[in-house]
């Protein structure tokens, strides 16, 4: 018990019921080129229409990684994304020049810190500038309407609005006035409302291009410090910023006064003195442009994964990245964190209309240009044929994105450490056909070199016809479910242990740990997750020279369970009155 210095009773509490918890093993990690959304920022994606939402439908020059992505997503639930920041995108902006603003913490960097300021463009209309960089916000216009109830009547958008906008409760409150202002945000070309389908004729920007309004932003205050009753903001700056998916805030008008200032002191905010009531009043966005990420922009962006206390991921999905890009994520993220598993095909020309040629150009590339040798990484044979339903056309996406997901799906019906390859769980989804259907002699050469085969059988589908890891030497780690076992102890054990740090290294400490381990092992046991197991850590591996080093020591042995990769059925004919006790295990 603690000193006292006084008589008296304390209480005390020691918690010894801390267990392994459970790890997540389907989470997925991805970088791609998409047309929309924030760069340079990890952001999770639940569904594909989540994807599609968040960064855009697939065009001609990004659908290769949004199928990828939605690919995976057809297994689970759980993807984190990164989209490269690329230097020569912008930004479109109803200014005189295109920035770049990567994400949500670049533009409140850049613009939110000093909103009383007319911004840096000097605009003459309210500037505004779509939320990502990219072609697509070039769709984007932003209709608003001031203070002014003339103005209101003649709104081509007054119908979406109970009435015209004036001045706040919580502005009248200290005497100001004329603070509130209606905005709309609509996509003039179809892009974002219908999709990408419409790009070709939506870009000629005719009269018969759609409409559609994509939010509306109600009686906001220009008022900086202008609150509803519930306490929130109401400045349209701030309102913008934290709720529109399209639009960010960039300056005020330059012909108003007082806009982005303090509505307490009996402030009357003056309306754009020369605004031009048309049957639309607004203000297109341009400038807007999209450009193919650098090898250096995607090695940024697959970066944010090597943290592993950071962002917690377990599948690494490489879609068509470039073999420089695919080395990088197999050595400076996987082997890094040492707790996932990356993905990757070959490169579309080597399977796709290669007429012959794809075993010697999968293996040229294998051992050639990401001659790897890592237990972290997996190699598939190909590439399928897809619908992409955006645009009503077939595409040829890579495999390494249902590779993963059938990690997924394993995770999901049995345990990590379960193979995914096989007809039970190996069977791709969405898929018309393959690139390339390797055939028995095809697959024994890419299984010799640790290159997964996708192949399709007459009557059961597409599978998954292999399991095996990168590593090249022989190893019980050569196969894909031994690695995501020891994924799954290691990250599960690791993360209890650490409630042993600063603790004493004595037997009640090094019992205690034997004590959570022990249960843990018996349940993979149980599962068919390993064959036996033994834990060590006592006065022999923690010897006084250990423990006198502040350190601690518990010895896992581990007998995983292996797949079979091999069945040999022997059919013996023998005669009617031969004993079959005479002839078993003869032969």
């Amino acid at each position: 018990m603690p000193f006292q210095l006084s008589p008296g009773v304390v209480t005390t509490e020691i918690d010894l019921t801390t267990v392994i918890p459970a790890v997540s093993t389907t989470n997925g990690g991805f970088v791609g080129d998409f047309s929309w959304g924030p760069a340079n920022t990890v952001v999770t994606i639940d569904s594909e229409s989540t994807l599609a939402s968040v960064f855009g439908r697939p065009d001609s020059n990004t659908y290769i990684p949004f199928l990828t992505a939605a690919s995976f997503l057809a297994y689970g639930n759980n993807l984190k994304i990164v989209r490269p920041a690329n230097t020569l995108s912008r930004n479109a902006v109803t200014g005189n020049a295109a920035p770049r603003i990567e994400n949500q913490d670049v533009w409140f960097n850049t613009y939110r810190g000093t909103p009383t300021t007319t911004g840096g463009y000097g605009n003459t209309t309210p500037g505004f500038i779509a939320k990502y960089t990219g072609e697509i916000g070039n769709a984007l216009s932003v209709a608003y309407c001031p203070a002014n109830a003339s103005i209101f009547t003649s709104w081509a958008y007054k119908n979406y609005f109970d009435g015209a906008p004036g001045t706040s409760s919580y502005a009248a409150r200290y005497g100001s006035s004329n603070d509130q202002i209606h905005i709309v945000v609509i996509d003039r070309r179809g892009d974002f409302s219908v999709g990408a389908q419409n790009y070709a004729y939506a870009n000629t920007a005719s009269a018969a291009s759609p409409v559609t309004v994509l939010e509306v932003f109600p009686y906001m205050s220009v008022a900086a410090d202008a609150k509803n009753e519930d306490g929130s903001t109401n400045f349209y700056v701030d309102v913008l910023a934290e709720k529109s998916k399209y639009i960010n805030w960039i300056s005020h008008p330059a012909n108003t006064t007082n806009w982005g200032t303090l509505a307490t002191g009996g402030t009357t905010f003056s309306q754009i003195a020369n605004i031009v009531v048309t049957t639309a009043n607004s203000v297109n966005l341009s400038g807007g442009a999209s450009f193919t990420s650098t090898n250096g922009e995607d090695v940024v962006a697959w970066d944010k994964f090597r943290q592993s206390d950071e962002v917690d991921v377990s599948l690494l999905i490489t879609g068509d990245a470039s073999p420089a890009v695919a080395q990088h994520v197999i050595d400076n993220v996987a082997e890094f964190r040492r707790d996932c598993v990356a993905f990757i095909s070959p490169a579309q020309a080597n399977v796709v209309n290669n007429m012959g040629g794809e075993t010697t150009a999968i293996t040229t590339q294998k051992n050639t240009n990401i001659n790897r040798s890592s237990s972290y990484a997996v190699f598939d044979s190909g590439w399928k044929y897809m619908f992409d339903k955006y645009n009503s056309q077939y595409r040829w996406v890579p495999l390494n994105g249902d590779i993963a997901g059938l990690c997924v799906r394993t995770d999901t019906t049995r345990d990590p450490w379960f193979s995914p390859a096989g007809f039970n769980r190996g069977q791709i989804k969405n898929i018309v056909k393959l690139a390339w259907n390797p055939n028995k002699t095809a697959r024994d050469e890419l299984y010799k070199i640790g290159v997964n085969p996708v192949a399709t059988f007459a009557g059961e589908g597409t599978i998954l016809f292999g399991d095996k890891t990168m590593l090249t030497r022989p190893s019980a780690f050569d196969r894909i479910n031994v690695r995501r076992l020891f994924i799954v102890l290691e990250k599960a054990i690791a993360t209890a242990a650490k409630y042993s740090l600063f603790e004493f290294n004595d037997e009640f400490t090094r019992s205690q740990f034997v004590s959570l381990v022990d249960p843990f092992l018996r349940d993979v046991q149980g599962r068919r997750g390993i064959f036996d197991y033994r834990v060590v850590c006592d006065e022999s591996n923690n010897t006084p020279e250990v423990i006198d080093r502040n350190e601690f020591v518990g010895d896992i042995y581990i007998k995983p369970a292996r797949s079979i990769n091999f069945i040999q059925l022997n059919f013996v004919a023998v005669r009617t009155g031969v004993s079959f006790d005479e002839i078993v295990g003869r032969f």
